[in-house]
């Protein structure tokens, strides 16, 4: 990507793994909605490129060579990649939060590191994961957005037999479903305004689905016997959905905000939360899950696959990030097949 809305090809050489790295062939690559930021706005937030960045940091592959020093890894493993590299030495990665790193190097991040819509890549080996051999490089390539999944349930709190509802539909609240049926809470209500995203929550174990368009999710939670759900997930980032979650928790509920909003202040319902000593949650990316994610999959817990609405070979990778762009009502998640 050079600038908003233009990516160009670029020919360089294949990555070469330095001692305790692998050089992977990549398989697949996820389409994420920051990637879709990035090329709408040239920007994602307060990151924005100084020169040209390589976008993509969803992947999964296999083994083509193997660092110095690298043990329990050969070329042809198929392996996730987990796409931030913690420094390991800062008081958040010796207290196990390395999501929070001070020098985090994360996959298509600005004066981080490149991502990977490139035929190949290095890196670190502490970071790959060997997939089963039930689990295929497009579940591998899932990894990562569902791990986003399982970390907000973790900070959720959720427990079996609560109830939820989880406001947006795309490839995160689909993931947030995912996982809190394979958790036991009993019953989610999942909300959104498009129906091709609603017929896949419903798919992947959603209760009731609700055009909250056309029906007033406040009131739809708030006429619960409870006056409203244990668990609030907003997966979406947005202004409206954001205002909504404090109303639609019972009392002494949890609410979780999963997605990112696009500017970093927003109104909030606090008098409503304090009213009900609600708990409010927030989520950034994820940490100490890939493992448990690959056990999930390969245990036949989340379908990820069927999360996958759109597959795209890598020589028209700039024509499938334009249309996921331009055509969002018809994309749930988006695929590059190498």
């Amino acid at each position: 990507m050079t600038a908003a809305r233009k990516m160009e090809w670029a020919e360089r050489d294949i990555p070469q793994p330095k001692p305790g790295e692998l050089q992977i062939k990549l398989e697949y690559v996820g389409v994420c909605g920051s990637d879709l930021h990035f090329y709408q706005d040239g920007r994602l937030g307060n990151w924005v490129p100084d020169g040209p960045l390589v976008l993509g940091h969803e992947p999964g592959g296999e083994v083509s060579a193997v660092g110095e020093g690298v043990t329990g890894f050969k070329a042809g493993d198929k392996v996730a990649i987990e796409p931030g590299v913690p420094c390991g030495q800062c008081e958040y990665c010796k207290r196990g939060l390395y999501n929070l790193c001070d020098h985090m190097s994360f996959m298509a991040i600005p004066k981080e590191r490149n991502g990977v819509f490139s035929e190949y890549c290095t890196h670190p080996a502490n970071m790959c994961y060997k997939l089963p051999s039930n689990v295929g490089t497009l579940e591998g390539a899932l990894i990562e957005p569902l791990s986003v999944g399982f970390h907000a349930i973790m900070q959720s709190g959720a427990k079996p037999g609560q109830t939820a509802a989880v406001l947006g539909c795309g490839c995160i609240g689909l993931v947030t479903i995912m996982v809190l049926k394979a958790c036991g809470v009993s019953t989610i209500y999942a909300a959104d305004v498009l129906d091709k995203r609603l017929d896949k929550a419903k798919e992947v174990g959603a209760t009731k689905i609700i055009r909250s368009d056309k029906e007033d999710m406040v009131a739809f939670c708030k006429g619960l016997p409870e006056g409203g759900v244990d668990l609030v997930f907003e997966t979406a980032g947005s202004k409206v959905t954001t205002l909504m979650t404090a109303k639609l928790i019972k009392k002494g509920g949890s609410v979780t905000l999963v997605g990112m909003a696009p500017t970093p202040e927003l109104e909030y319902d606090i008098g409503s939360l304090m009213d009900k000593e609600a708990r409010l949650n927030t989520v950034f990316r994820y940490r100490n899950l890939y493992p448990t994610a690959i056990a999930a999959v390969s245990g036949g817990l989340i379908p990820l696959k069927s999360i996958v609405s759109h597959e795209y070979a890598f020589k028209d990778l700039l024509e499938g990030v334009a249309y996921n762009v331009d055509n969002k009502q018809d994309v749930i998640k988006a695929v590059i097949k190498f």
